[in-house]
Protein backbone atom coordinates (compact mmCIF):
# COMPACT_ATOMS: atom_id res chain seq x y z
CA UNK A 1 0.00 0.00 0.00
CA UNK A 2 1.37 3.40 -0.97
CA UNK A 3 2.12 5.73 1.91
CA UNK A 4 1.21 9.42 1.64
CA UNK A 5 3.21 11.89 3.67
CA UNK A 6 2.79 15.23 1.80
CA UNK A 7 -0.12 17.26 0.47
CA UNK A 8 1.37 17.05 -3.04
CA UNK A 9 1.41 13.25 -2.90
CA UNK A 10 -2.31 13.43 -2.09
CA UNK A 11 -2.87 15.47 -5.25
CA UNK A 12 -2.73 19.10 -4.08
CA UNK A 13 0.12 21.24 -5.40
CA UNK A 14 0.42 24.37 -3.24
CA UNK A 15 3.37 25.65 -5.26
CA UNK A 16 1.34 25.49 -8.48
CA UNK A 17 -1.45 27.39 -6.74
CA UNK A 18 0.93 30.11 -5.63
CA UNK A 19 2.38 30.38 -9.14
CA UNK A 20 -1.16 30.66 -10.53
CA UNK A 21 -1.87 33.60 -8.22
CA UNK A 22 1.30 35.32 -9.38
CA UNK A 23 0.34 34.78 -13.02
CA UNK A 24 -3.10 36.32 -12.67
CA UNK A 25 -2.09 39.36 -10.61
CA UNK A 26 -1.59 41.57 -13.71
CA UNK A 27 -5.01 40.50 -15.03
CA UNK A 28 -6.67 41.38 -11.74
CA UNK A 29 -4.77 44.66 -11.39
CA UNK A 30 -6.04 45.82 -14.78
CA UNK A 31 -9.67 45.67 -13.52
CA UNK A 32 -9.26 47.58 -10.26
CA UNK A 33 -11.31 50.68 -9.56
CA UNK A 34 -9.90 53.41 -7.30
CA UNK A 35 -12.12 52.26 -4.44
CA UNK A 36 -10.30 48.92 -4.05
CA UNK A 37 -8.10 49.05 -0.95
CA UNK A 38 -5.98 45.93 -1.35
CA UNK A 39 -4.61 43.86 -4.21
CA UNK A 40 -5.10 40.11 -4.62
CA UNK A 41 -3.24 37.87 -2.17
CA UNK A 42 -4.69 38.88 1.20
CA UNK A 43 -7.30 37.03 3.21
CA UNK A 44 -10.10 39.30 1.98
CA UNK A 45 -10.74 42.27 -0.29
CA UNK A 46 -11.70 45.76 0.86
CA UNK A 47 -13.74 48.25 -1.13
CA UNK A 48 -14.30 51.82 0.00
CA UNK A 49 -17.81 52.94 -0.92
CA UNK A 50 -17.95 56.65 -1.71
CA UNK A 51 -20.62 57.76 0.75
CA UNK A 52 -20.45 61.32 -0.59
CA UNK A 53 -21.74 60.09 -3.94
CA UNK A 54 -24.90 58.45 -2.59
CA UNK A 55 -27.61 59.73 -0.25
CA UNK A 56 -29.15 56.33 0.52
CA UNK A 57 -26.96 53.67 -1.10
CA UNK A 58 -28.52 50.26 -1.56
CA UNK A 59 -26.16 47.33 -2.11
CA UNK A 60 -27.34 44.78 -4.66
CA UNK A 61 -25.73 41.35 -5.02
CA UNK A 62 -25.93 38.33 -7.29
CA UNK A 63 -24.27 34.95 -7.68
CA UNK A 64 -24.36 32.58 -10.63
CA UNK A 65 -22.40 30.09 -12.71
CA UNK A 66 -21.90 29.11 -16.33
CA UNK A 67 -23.65 25.73 -16.17
CA UNK A 68 -23.02 22.94 -18.63
CA UNK A 69 -21.73 25.40 -21.23
CA UNK A 70 -18.44 24.54 -19.53
CA UNK A 71 -18.69 21.09 -21.11
CA UNK A 72 -18.35 22.74 -24.52
CA UNK A 73 -15.22 24.56 -23.36
CA UNK A 74 -13.71 21.24 -22.22
CA UNK A 75 -14.53 19.57 -25.54
CA UNK A 76 -13.12 22.45 -27.60
CA UNK A 77 -10.18 23.06 -25.23
CA UNK A 78 -11.12 26.73 -25.36
CA UNK A 79 -11.23 28.46 -22.00
CA UNK A 80 -10.90 32.20 -22.62
CA UNK A 81 -14.61 33.04 -23.02
CA UNK A 82 -16.42 31.21 -20.20
CA UNK A 83 -15.10 33.79 -17.75
CA UNK A 84 -16.95 36.48 -19.67
CA UNK A 85 -20.10 34.36 -19.36
CA UNK A 86 -19.54 34.07 -15.63
CA UNK A 87 -19.33 37.82 -15.13
CA UNK A 88 -22.23 38.48 -17.50
CA UNK A 89 -24.63 36.17 -15.69
CA UNK A 90 -24.03 38.04 -12.45
CA UNK A 91 -23.70 41.69 -13.51
CA UNK A 92 -26.65 41.55 -15.92
CA UNK A 93 -28.77 40.39 -12.99
CA UNK A 94 -27.99 43.48 -10.93
CA UNK A 95 -28.02 46.08 -13.71
CA UNK A 96 -31.71 45.28 -14.26
CA UNK A 97 -32.31 46.78 -10.82
CA UNK A 98 -30.38 49.87 -11.85
CA UNK A 99 -27.30 48.88 -9.82
CA UNK A 100 -23.77 49.64 -10.96
CA UNK A 101 -21.49 46.61 -10.42
CA UNK A 102 -18.64 47.53 -8.08
CA UNK A 103 -16.65 44.37 -7.58
CA UNK A 104 -16.59 40.70 -8.51
CA UNK A 105 -15.21 37.50 -6.99
CA UNK A 106 -14.85 34.09 -8.58
CA UNK A 107 -14.66 30.48 -7.40
CA UNK A 108 -12.63 28.08 -9.57
CA UNK A 109 -12.66 24.42 -8.55
CA UNK A 110 -10.83 21.55 -10.21
CA UNK A 111 -9.36 18.15 -9.45
CA UNK A 112 -5.83 19.03 -10.53
CA UNK A 113 -4.81 22.62 -11.22
CA UNK A 114 -3.58 23.23 -14.78
CA UNK A 115 -2.23 26.76 -14.66
CA UNK A 116 -2.40 27.39 -18.41
CA UNK A 117 -6.12 26.57 -18.42
CA UNK A 118 -6.89 28.44 -15.21
CA UNK A 119 -5.10 31.57 -16.44
CA UNK A 120 -7.18 31.51 -19.63
CA UNK A 121 -10.35 31.32 -17.52
CA UNK A 122 -9.25 34.30 -15.42
CA UNK A 123 -8.38 36.23 -18.58
CA UNK A 124 -12.03 35.89 -19.55
CA UNK A 125 -13.22 36.91 -16.09
CA UNK A 126 -10.98 39.98 -16.20
CA UNK A 127 -12.29 40.88 -19.66
CA UNK A 128 -15.86 40.54 -18.41
CA UNK A 129 -15.10 42.81 -15.46
CA UNK A 130 -13.62 45.41 -17.81
CA UNK A 131 -16.76 45.28 -19.95
CA UNK A 132 -18.88 45.75 -16.83
CA UNK A 133 -16.65 48.39 -15.25
CA UNK A 134 -16.22 46.45 -12.02
CA UNK A 135 -13.15 45.27 -10.11
CA UNK A 136 -12.05 41.66 -9.87
CA UNK A 137 -11.03 41.81 -6.22
CA UNK A 138 -10.30 38.15 -5.50
CA UNK A 139 -11.74 34.69 -5.29
CA UNK A 140 -10.95 31.10 -4.46
CA UNK A 141 -8.99 28.48 -6.37
CA UNK A 142 -9.83 25.03 -5.02
CA UNK A 143 -7.77 22.01 -6.04
CA UNK A 144 -9.75 18.95 -4.95
CA UNK A 145 -8.43 15.59 -6.11
CA UNK A 146 -11.07 12.95 -6.96
CA UNK A 147 -13.89 15.52 -6.99
CA UNK A 148 -13.80 16.32 -10.71
CA UNK A 149 -13.17 14.45 -13.94
CA UNK A 150 -9.59 15.06 -15.13
CA UNK A 151 -9.39 18.17 -17.31
CA UNK A 152 -12.65 19.62 -16.01
CA UNK A 153 -13.48 22.43 -13.59
CA UNK A 154 -16.41 24.38 -12.21
CA UNK A 155 -16.98 28.11 -11.91
CA UNK A 156 -19.10 30.35 -9.73
CA UNK A 157 -19.18 34.13 -9.59
CA UNK A 158 -20.31 36.74 -7.10
CA UNK A 159 -20.88 40.46 -7.64
CA UNK A 160 -21.93 43.43 -5.54
CA UNK A 161 -23.28 46.70 -6.93
CA UNK A 162 -24.87 49.89 -5.67
CA UNK A 163 -27.88 52.02 -6.54
CA UNK A 164 -29.63 54.92 -4.84
CA UNK A 165 -32.54 53.55 -2.83
CA UNK A 166 -34.94 55.95 -4.58
CA UNK A 167 -33.63 54.91 -8.00
CA UNK A 168 -34.14 51.14 -7.74
CA UNK A 169 -35.78 49.72 -10.86
CA UNK A 170 -38.24 47.07 -9.68
CA UNK A 171 -41.20 47.21 -12.06
CA UNK A 172 -43.55 48.67 -9.46
CA UNK A 173 -44.43 51.67 -11.68
CA UNK A 174 -45.13 49.62 -14.82
CA UNK A 175 -48.62 50.30 -16.11
CA UNK A 176 -50.94 49.48 -18.99
CA UNK A 177 -49.78 51.18 -22.18
CA UNK A 178 -46.07 51.01 -21.42
CA UNK A 179 -43.79 49.62 -24.10
CA UNK A 180 -41.30 46.75 -24.06
CA UNK A 181 -37.93 47.13 -25.76
CA UNK A 182 -35.66 44.17 -26.41
CA UNK A 183 -31.87 44.16 -26.60
CA UNK A 184 -30.43 41.54 -28.91
CA UNK A 185 -28.50 38.64 -27.45
CA UNK A 186 -25.20 37.43 -28.85
CA UNK A 187 -26.58 33.91 -29.17
CA UNK A 188 -27.40 31.23 -26.63
CA UNK A 189 -25.69 33.12 -23.79
CA UNK A 190 -25.41 30.62 -20.89
CA UNK A 191 -28.76 28.86 -20.69
CA UNK A 192 -30.26 25.72 -22.17
CA UNK A 193 -26.98 23.90 -22.75
CA UNK A 194 -28.10 20.61 -21.25
CA UNK A 195 -30.60 20.40 -24.11
CA UNK A 196 -28.21 21.92 -26.66
CA UNK A 197 -25.56 19.30 -25.94
CA UNK A 198 -28.05 16.46 -26.32
CA UNK A 199 -29.18 17.77 -29.71
CA UNK A 200 -25.78 18.72 -31.13
CA UNK A 201 -23.56 15.92 -29.86
CA UNK A 202 -25.88 12.98 -29.26
CA UNK A 203 -28.76 13.38 -31.71
CA UNK A 204 -26.79 14.94 -34.58
CA UNK A 205 -23.41 13.42 -33.66
CA UNK A 206 -21.56 16.64 -34.46
CA UNK A 207 -18.09 17.57 -33.23
CA UNK A 208 -17.07 20.91 -31.72
CA UNK A 209 -14.57 21.31 -34.56
CA UNK A 210 -17.11 20.72 -37.34
CA UNK A 211 -17.96 23.58 -39.66
CA UNK A 212 -21.71 24.11 -39.65
CA UNK A 213 -22.86 27.15 -41.70
CA UNK A 214 -26.47 26.61 -40.64
CA UNK A 215 -25.42 27.35 -37.06
CA UNK A 216 -23.55 30.54 -37.92
CA UNK A 217 -19.97 31.56 -38.63
CA UNK A 218 -17.11 29.35 -37.47
CA UNK A 219 -17.09 25.89 -35.97
CA UNK A 220 -19.77 24.34 -33.80
CA UNK A 221 -17.60 25.14 -30.78
CA UNK A 222 -17.13 28.76 -31.85
CA UNK A 223 -20.88 29.30 -32.17
CA UNK A 224 -21.79 27.57 -28.91
CA UNK A 225 -19.04 29.35 -26.95
CA UNK A 226 -19.99 32.84 -28.11
CA UNK A 227 -19.87 34.74 -24.80
CA UNK A 228 -22.91 36.23 -23.12
CA UNK A 229 -23.40 39.91 -23.90
CA UNK A 230 -22.78 42.29 -21.01
CA UNK A 231 -25.32 45.16 -21.01
CA UNK A 232 -24.03 47.12 -18.03
CA UNK A 233 -22.39 50.21 -19.55
CA UNK A 234 -25.08 51.01 -22.16
CA UNK A 235 -27.80 50.62 -19.53
CA UNK A 236 -26.01 52.73 -16.94
CA UNK A 237 -25.75 55.51 -19.50
CA UNK A 238 -29.39 55.05 -20.45
CA UNK A 239 -30.89 55.16 -16.95
CA UNK A 240 -29.04 58.38 -16.17
CA UNK A 241 -31.04 60.12 -18.90
CA UNK A 242 -34.34 58.25 -19.33
CA UNK A 243 -36.82 56.83 -16.84
CA UNK A 244 -36.87 53.04 -17.14
CA UNK A 245 -39.68 51.31 -15.23
CA UNK A 246 -38.59 47.68 -15.35
CA UNK A 247 -35.91 45.43 -16.79
CA UNK A 248 -35.55 41.67 -17.14
CA UNK A 249 -32.42 39.65 -17.82
CA UNK A 250 -33.52 36.82 -20.09
CA UNK A 251 -31.79 33.80 -18.57
CA UNK A 252 -33.12 30.43 -17.36
CA UNK A 253 -36.84 30.38 -18.04
CA UNK A 254 -36.45 32.40 -21.22
CA UNK A 255 -38.79 35.16 -22.29
CA UNK A 256 -41.75 33.23 -20.98
CA UNK A 257 -40.77 33.35 -17.32
CA UNK A 258 -38.41 36.30 -16.93
CA UNK A 259 -40.44 39.24 -18.23
CA UNK A 260 -43.40 38.50 -15.89
CA UNK A 261 -41.01 38.68 -12.91
CA UNK A 262 -40.98 42.49 -13.16
CA UNK A 263 -44.70 43.05 -13.80
CA UNK A 264 -47.31 44.17 -11.26
CA UNK A 265 -50.22 41.76 -10.84
CA UNK A 266 -52.52 43.93 -12.95
CA UNK A 267 -50.21 43.95 -15.97
CA UNK A 268 -49.60 41.58 -18.85
CA UNK A 269 -46.78 41.61 -21.41
CA UNK A 270 -47.82 41.26 -25.05
CA UNK A 271 -44.82 40.28 -27.19
CA UNK A 272 -44.85 40.63 -30.98
CA UNK A 273 -42.63 37.82 -32.26
CA UNK A 274 -42.32 39.40 -35.70
CA UNK A 275 -40.32 42.36 -34.42
CA UNK A 276 -36.92 40.65 -34.38
CA UNK A 277 -35.04 37.94 -36.23
CA UNK A 278 -33.76 35.02 -34.21
CA UNK A 279 -30.07 34.12 -34.57
CA UNK A 280 -29.53 31.08 -36.77
CA UNK A 281 -28.60 28.80 -33.87
CA UNK A 282 -32.12 28.97 -32.42
CA UNK A 283 -33.80 28.12 -35.71
CA UNK A 284 -31.35 25.26 -36.24
CA UNK A 285 -31.98 23.74 -32.82
CA UNK A 286 -35.75 24.08 -33.08
CA UNK A 287 -35.92 22.46 -36.51
CA UNK A 288 -33.45 19.66 -35.83
CA UNK A 289 -35.10 18.60 -32.59
CA UNK A 290 -38.69 19.58 -33.48
CA UNK A 291 -38.91 21.72 -30.33
CA UNK A 292 -42.33 23.24 -29.65
CA UNK A 293 -42.46 27.03 -29.68
CA UNK A 294 -43.41 27.43 -26.03
CA UNK A 295 -40.55 25.13 -25.04
CA UNK A 296 -38.18 27.38 -27.00
CA UNK A 297 -39.53 30.45 -25.23
CA UNK A 298 -39.08 28.96 -21.76
CA UNK A 299 -35.64 27.45 -22.40
CA UNK A 300 -33.76 29.99 -24.54
CA UNK A 301 -33.53 33.74 -24.91
CA UNK A 302 -34.49 33.32 -28.61
CA UNK A 303 -32.46 36.38 -29.58
CA UNK A 304 -33.48 38.80 -26.81
CA UNK A 305 -30.93 38.97 -24.01
CA UNK A 306 -32.57 41.72 -21.99
CA UNK A 307 -35.96 43.45 -22.02
CA UNK A 308 -36.81 46.84 -20.59
CA UNK A 309 -40.08 48.68 -20.05
CA UNK A 310 -40.62 52.40 -20.49
CA UNK A 311 -43.39 54.92 -21.14
CA UNK A 312 -44.58 55.29 -24.77
CA UNK A 313 -43.17 58.81 -25.02
CA UNK A 314 -39.68 57.56 -24.13
CA UNK A 315 -39.45 54.80 -26.73
CA UNK A 316 -37.65 56.78 -29.42
CA UNK A 317 -35.15 58.20 -26.94
CA UNK A 318 -34.42 54.77 -25.52
CA UNK A 319 -33.95 53.18 -28.92
CA UNK A 320 -31.75 56.04 -30.12
CA UNK A 321 -29.51 55.97 -27.06
CA UNK A 322 -29.07 52.20 -27.12
CA UNK A 323 -28.33 52.06 -30.82
CA UNK A 324 -25.89 54.94 -30.40
CA UNK A 325 -23.94 52.76 -27.97
CA UNK A 326 -23.74 49.81 -30.32
CA UNK A 327 -26.72 47.81 -29.09
CA UNK A 328 -29.27 46.21 -31.38
CA UNK A 329 -32.53 47.32 -29.80
CA UNK A 330 -36.11 47.08 -31.02
CA UNK A 331 -39.66 47.66 -29.82
CA UNK A 332 -40.99 44.14 -29.17
CA UNK A 333 -44.22 44.62 -27.26
CA UNK A 334 -46.46 46.48 -24.88
CA UNK A 335 -48.09 46.19 -21.47
CA UNK A 336 -51.78 45.38 -21.49
CA UNK A 337 -54.33 44.74 -18.77
CA UNK A 338 -54.14 41.35 -17.15
CA UNK A 339 -57.48 39.85 -16.26
CA UNK A 340 -57.81 37.63 -13.21
CA UNK A 341 -56.74 34.08 -13.97
CA UNK A 342 -54.88 34.99 -17.16
CA UNK A 343 -51.19 34.44 -17.85
CA UNK A 344 -48.82 37.36 -17.34
CA UNK A 345 -47.41 37.13 -20.88
CA UNK A 346 -48.68 36.33 -24.36
CA UNK A 347 -46.92 35.95 -27.70
CA UNK A 348 -48.47 37.05 -30.97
Amino acid sequence: MKKYSTYREAGVNIDAGNEFVNQIKPLVRATLRPEVRKEIGGFAAAFSLNTQKYRQPLLVSSTDGVGTKLKIAFMADKHDTVGIDLVAMCVNDIIVMGAEPLFFLDYFATGKLANEVAVKVVEGIAEGCKQAGCSLVGGETAEMPDMYTPGEYDLAGFTVGVVENESVIDGSTVTVGDRIIGLASSGLHSNGFSLVRKIIFEQLNLNVHDEMPLLGDGTVGDVLLTPTRIYVKPLLNLIRSVSIKGMAHITGGGLLENIPRVLPDRCKARIDMSTWKRPAVFKFLQEQADIEEMEMLRTFNCGIGLALICSPQDVESVLSMLKGQGETAMLIGEITERLEGNEAIEFV
